[in-house]
């Protein structure tokens, strides 16, 4: 005997908690291309398309302010 699931005890998308994701972008330091962290973890090794090693991690344009306490 095999057991299917019926749809009633599939989980539903209006229980299941929304999880925002979103990609880090990295920035290649000699020419400057961008690549989400998704892409490069798809790649055999980390090296930018013009062969340079080291990227940047680039800031999100929202700044945080703090209070002081």
């Amino acid at each position: 005997m095999s057991e299917e699931s019926t749809p009633s005890e599939l989980p539903s998308s209006e229980s299941a908690p929304i999880e925002e994701k979103f990609d880090v972008i990295y920035k290649c330091l000699r020419c400057g291309t961008g690549v989400t962290n998704s892409e490069l973890s798809r790649l055999p090794e980390i090296k930018c398309i013009c062969g340079f090693r080291v990227f940047t991690k680039v800031r999100p344009p929202i700044v945080k302010t703090l209070n002081a306490v």
